[in-house]
């Protein structure tokens, strides 16, 4: 049995779930996530809860149970409340603008960099150099998150560039002036 395919899904107030026969798809004020039923699984909605069952007892559907029970939660918490991620850059004249819903990135480049935001993205900038990616979609708001820092990787001399607010940069010491001291002399 998936520890985490067993769990239910507590439906929050203001959420819908429609099951239909291929697909499950959920709604609410912020928008709405479709997500097709993988093979082999059956989901029910009863007084406010979610399961996801096997109908088989097959390795892939077991795989597939805990899988999708993960996504329908994700998708339940991100209309309920949201996912964030958060970069800051870091780098002397580093800036980071917003034009509208888009970005336009001063990032070293000989040119301005504009970055389009997607479809129910919202971009949050604080003090030039720290970007808030909010949205109800959690591999969206990922994949945006890498697609920016993409742009700009951490690198590891200086530590100029994209991080994410909990990443750690590992440093690398530069190069270290030679000994005198240690050379005869003649």
């Amino acid at each position: 049995m998936s520890k985490i395919g067993k769990q239910p899904i507590k439906i929050s107030d203001g959420v819908v779930v429609d099951i239909q026969e291929t697909d499950v798809v959920i709604k609410s004020q912020k928008g709405e996530i479709i997500l097709p039923i993988l093979q082999g699984l059956k989901v029910t909605s009863e007084n406010g809860v979610i399961k996801v069952e096997p109908k088989k007892n097959t390795k892939q559907v077991r795989s597939n149970w805990g899988t999708f029970r993960s996504l329908l939660n994700n998708a339940v918490q991100g209309l309920t409340n949201g996912f964030e991620k958060k970069l800051i850059v870091e780098g002397i004249g580093y800036k980071i603008n917003k034009d509208g819903n888009d970005l336009v990135m001063n990032l070293g480049f000989s040119h301005l960099v504009k970055f389009r935001a997607p479809a129910n993205i919202v971009f949050e900038v604080e003090k030039n150099t720290i970007l808030k990616i909010k949205g109800f979609d959690k591999a969206v708001v990922g994949r945006v998150a890498a697609e920016i820092r993409q742009l700009k990787k951490p690198e590891p001399y200086k530590g100029t560039g994209f991080r994410y607010s909990d990443e750690v940069v590992k440093r690398k010491a530069g190069k270290k002036a030679a000994s005198t001291t240690g050379s005869p002399s003649k």
